[in-house]
């Protein structure tokens, strides 16, 4: 059985869920955007929280949404302040690599409707699509794709840049996008995120960002 066979849900470094037709906020970042110091930290945090799941249930579920807001956050100022670690998606040629994959995969695996290419990480709005021709309405799993887009865009990148190893880290974010406000409001993010980090007066003007009309 293929490890990227659709499932509602999987774990790995960050527990993720997969409703069937859901919208997902996606997050990738480049390999060493972040100091090991801070996913130390982030990591001994996680670590309690997966030990208090087990241990207090009912506790958990009141503090999870907290760590994720609070880390996200935290992760999020040290990307855009991009003191440490590698920037590469601030040339266009290797921007140009991210963006053109996001699109090929638009309404043949997915349904894009938004995305960000910042100097250090991405921020996208994707909606799987359904796998045609079986009898049963599967949809292409999240897990699956951000294998291929990551993959390609690695390869592709390290040969222009005439490097090798670790070009994205390992593990990706992604958010399940419950209703149409708050998908509004993930898409305005996105779209902002070059405004917010100070690089643009209006997300008109970033070269690499995108809304689906």
């Amino acid at each position: 059985m293929s490890p990227f066979k659709y499932k509602e849900s999987y774990r790995r470094n960050l527990p993720h869920i997969q409703p069937p037709g859901a919208t997902f906020f996606v997050t990738f970042r480049l390999a060493g955007s972040l100091p090991q110091i801070v996913l130390a930290r982030w990591n001994e945090e996680r670590q309690w929280l997966a030990h208090l799941e087990r241990d207090n249930p009912s506790y958990h579920a009141s503090v999870k949404l907290d760590f994720e807001r609070r880390w996200f956050t935290k992760f999020e100022s040290l990307l855009d302040g991009a003191t440490s670690g590698p920037v590469w998606l601030r040339e266009d040629r290797i921007a140009a690599i991210v963006a053109e994959s996001l699109h090929y995969r638009h309404r043949k695996k997915y349904r894009l409707d938004a995305f960000s290419i910042m100097p250090n990480h991405v921020h996208s709005v994707v909606k799987p699509l359904p796998i045609l021709g079986g009898e049963e309405q599967v949809y292409h799993s999240l897990a699956s794709i951000m294998q291929s887009l990551k993959g390609y865009t690695a390869f592709k990148a390290n040969r222009l840049l005439g490097r090798e190893g670790e070009f994205w880290a390992h593990e990706s974010y992604d958010h399940w996008i419950r209703d149409d406000v708050e998908w509004q409001r993930t898409v305005a993010y996105v779209l902002n995120n070059p405004l917010n980090a100070g690089y643009v007066d209006r997300w008109q003007d970033w070269k690499w960002s995108y809304r689906r009309v």
